[in-house]
């Protein structure tokens, strides 16, 4: 069964970074692209920032410029450095990434359980 744990989140002041880390973990044959997923209370879950397996990334305007997505293949971990951090930011994190289990099946998708990053004076 594959898992995907999140960490580093935290209570920062506005300004500061953190960083998120994606463990996958389990049995599977492939990672396709990991994107991290943010959600205030109240809002819906917001794609923030994302890689691909060729390590094309994407964000989200509001994060553009502070924060940065990064793979560590051999780890099976992603990152998410966050610069600046901003009240806004406020939100729990997840991250979701598009699996193959095997050479020949079909790509599925797995959700952590979140970080929680609270951006307050």
């Amino acid at each position: 069964q594959v898992q995907l744990v999140e960490s580093g989140g935290g209570l920062v002041q506005p300004g500061e970074s953190l960083r998120l880390s994606c463990a996958v973990s389990g049995s599977f044959f492939r990672i396709h692209g990991v994107n991290w997923y943010r959600q205030a209370p109240g809002n819906q879950r917001n794609l923030v920032a994302g890689i691909s397996s060729s390590d094309s990334t994407y964000y989200t305007d509001s994060v553009k410029g502070r924060f940065t997505i990064s793979r560590d293949n051999a780890q099976n971990t992603v990152y998410l450095q966050m610069n600046g951090l901003k009240p806004e930011d406020t939100a729990v994190y997840y991250c979701y990434a598009t699996l193959q289990g095997t050479p020949s099946g079909a790509a599925y998708g797995v959700w952590g359980r979140g970080t929680q990053v609270t951006v307050s004076s």
